[in-house]
């Protein structure tokens, strides 16, 4: 049996009619980039998380770096982040010539340890950013009450975590902004590149949507200076078919998390996921952790069971970030997640066959 890591086919031959007829709405509606069918996502999008506003961009990366510029984040600040995430997340604080410090995670939701933040602040920090990594909401009470009492701005990285909740509200109502990404294997996925910001601020929401197009306030009337951020209208479209399943989708995910749990309990020296009692995992990614982490993925290639790595270095120990001055050391429960961690095959479309195959091979070279 093969089981891939995702399987994008399954998921899109179930929805081919609903697909195609809204794409081609669009294209005979000539609305190419934004329009309806982006503005009318927007709108279910916001009302998913509860929120008052959605601004559809063209990437996860765009849905990061423009609610920092729009709030005026700039050269000489300090973000403070974590290095156990994609390089989008430190990325955007770097374009923008701010700062990204970092501080290491828990050992369990590999999310920020709210303990190291105070410990980071210093007189140029600006901006907390916080990842929800893997599908599962960082403690953002906490997180929100350092904020407040440094007047902090808070951007979440919500680009892994559609729909997940901490403590009963969706990721996006807690900071100031929270930005996603819809890169096409994401729990809400685009037919190429698209993301998005939800946030409650009525004045920073006017702002992106201006600065998302240049600037403009009206066709060649521009206020600020901007860049071109808007999201393509098939791209709407599709999110648009596509997040009338998110909520079954996810639930499929959770029920497939707890198979593997159950399957898995006990094995090896096998680290389960954990989800904290506060939180509601969305489960974009399934992983584990072992100390054969190399070993198990190779002996899974062999056994037709595809997997990945997120993330096998952190931030500190790239090269692009070298001028930092981290060193190996600097984040132990980061480095030992970059070094055990093992992404298993999860997406909605699986079958409990399936399932059941990846966890009696993981069995199998265990024993």
């Amino acid at each position: 049996m093969n089981v891939p890591i995702v399987d994008l086919k399954a998921q899109h031959s179930a929805l081919k009619a609903e697909l195609d007829e809204a794409m081609h709405s669009v294209i005979n509606s000539s609305s190419f980039i934004l329009g309806k069918a982006v503005s009318e996502f927007e709108a279910a999008f916001a009302k998913a998380h509860n929120v008052k506003h959605c601004v559809a961009v063209g990437s996860g990366t765009d849905a990061l770096h423009l609610p920092l510029w729009a709030s005026r984040i700039s050269p000489g600040d300090e973000v403070i982040t974590v290095p156990y995430t994609f390089i989008a997340t430190a990325e955007v604080i770097s374009l923008l010539g701010a700062k990204p410090v970092f501080v290491d995670i828990e050992p369990q939701t590999y999310t920020m340890n709210v303990d190291a933040i105070e410990k980071a602040i210093t007189p140029k920090t600006k901006a907390l950013m916080p990842v929800h990594l893997y599908g599962q909401a960082a403690q953002m009470e906490a997180i929100m009450e350092i904020a407040r009492s440094h007047h902090f701005i808070v951007i979440e990285d919500a680009a892994q975590a559609h729909l997940a909740q901490y403590n009963g509200k969706f990721v996006g109502e807690y900071g100031t902004a929270a930005g996603f990404s819809f890169y096409p294997v994401k729990n809400l996925g685009a037919f190429g590149e698209a993301g998005a910001i939800i946030t409650n601020d009525d004045n920073l929401a006017l702002r992106m949507r201006q600065m998302r197009d240049h600037g403009q306030v009206s066709k060649y009337n521009h206020e600020m200076i901007g860049h071109n951020y808007r999201m393509d209208g098939i791209q709407g479209a599709v999110l648009g078919v596509k997040l009338k399943y998110l909520q079954r989708w996810t639930e499929r995910r959770r029920q497939i998390a707890t198979m593997y749990n159950q399957l898995l309990w006990g094995v090896g020296d096998i680290v389960l996921p954990f989800e904290s009692p506060k939180s509601y995992h969305v489960y974009h990614l399934y992983v584990i952790r072992t100390k054969r982490r190399d070993e198990l993925q190779n002996f899974l290639k062999e056994q037709g069971i595809s997997t990945a790595l997120h993330y096998s270095r952190g931030l500190h120990e790239q090269k692009a970030y070298f001028h930092l001055g981290y060193k190996r050391g600097n984040f132990p429960q980061t480095e030992a997640a970059a070094d055990e961690c093992i992404s298993l095959p999860l997406y909605a479309e699986m079958t409990d066959e399936q399932v059941e195959y990846v966890a009696e091979k993981v069995k199998e070279f265990f024993k």
